[in-house]
């Protein structure tokens, strides 16, 4: 989006030229973003009242946008609020060191353990918030999460081509999501899939679970062993489906869980494990490829190296025979 200033607008009015990320976006969401802080039923009603207008004319909420429209915004009362302060210069570096790939559609980044996908629930800034703050420049939308103790491949949009062309893919199943996880104790075969319906609920506290439930949605992971330790189990998690804490509750189902699991872990197991060093969830992103467009787009991301040193002291490991 470009601010274009005119001589004859009204005190406070913003005449926005619509860039080629907004292309084919309704206006009622490119305006919540524009406005953050205005309360919806505020954006609908200067719709309303006929205050918006694209080239000229009024809009609906449901118009779509066109790269190129000229977007006139009345001005508008953002509701006071306490200051919030941007995020520290030292965590804008992290998330900025992170990218690991970038091109016109997209920017990749090895997101770190302990840095949310995004804001909210306690959280002020996340990588999308951050990668903003160092991008002050470019347009970027989170196509994806990962949880915030989740470590590896992240995926930002850099047009709304990107963005809308790869959520598709997603939800059509042409993604191919693949985790490194460590898997407590010895599961009998070295590959196998979990197919277990899971639904998700919210506790008194607010608290989100996720657990196996036959009114659940369907859920499939397919596990295959990388390396063998002593008392676990490093193996590779592909995503059947995308649940929420899919590979997480799916492990623990079958009476393996993750290392260092604190929600649905083995407290025993997660305490002698914090003893030889590791003091998070032990999953990681580490592959992500797709197609688009005609194009193959495929990123990895490496263990990092809290995780192998922690593999390291677990002693004598041994490759599984695949």
């Amino acid at each position: 989006m470009q601010t274009v200033t005119s001589p004859d607008a009204p005190h406070g009015v913003r005449q926005v030229e619509v860039g080629p990320e907004r292309d084919g976006q309704r206006i009622d969401n490119a305006l919540a973003t524009l406005l953050k802080g205005v309360p919806k039923s505020v954006i609908y009603r200067i719709l309303r009242t006929g205050q918006v207008r694209v080239n000229g004319k009024r809009a609906k909420p449901d118009t779509r946008l066109a790269a190129g429209d000229l977007l006139r915004i009345p001005p508008v009362r953002v509701a006071e609020k306490h200051e919030t302060k941007g995020p520290a210069s030292a965590q804008v570096a992290e998330a900025a060191a992170a990218v690991i790939f970038e091109d016109k559609h997209f920017l990749v980044i090895d997101k770190p353990s302990g840095m949310a996908s995004h804001g909210g629930s306690g959280v002020s800034h996340g990588a999308i918030e951050l990668m903003r703050a160092a991008r002050p420049n470019e347009h970027l939308e989170l196509v994806h999460r990962l949880d915030r103790d989740t470590s590896g491949v992240l995926v930002f949009a850099k047009t709304r081509a990107g963005l809308t062309g790869l959520q598709a893919a997603i939800r059509d199943g042409q993604v191919v999501k693949q985790y490194l996880c460590l898997m407590v104790g010895h599961p009998s075969k070295a590959k196998f899939n979990v197919n277990a319906p899971l639904a998700k609920s919210v506790l008194q506290g607010g608290e989100r679970m996720v657990r196996v439930s036959d009114n659940g949605k369907p859920s499939l992971t397919f596990f295959q062993e990388m390396e063998q330790y002593p008392g676990a189990r490093l193996m590779q998690a592909t995503l059947g489906t995308g649940r929420t804490h899919q590979i997480r509750v799916h492990a623990a189902h079958i009476g393996h869980p993750l290392a260092g699991d604190p929600k649905y872990g083995d407290k025993e197991a997660n305490k002698r494990f914090r003893g030889r060093g590791l003091h998070r969830l032990f999953l990681h992103a580490s592959h992500m490829s797709f197609e688009l467009d005609g194009r193959s787009y495929g990123f990895s991301a490496p263990l990092p190296d809290d995780l192998k040193s922690f593999l390291d002291s677990l002693g004598t490991k041994g490759k599984s025979a695949r």
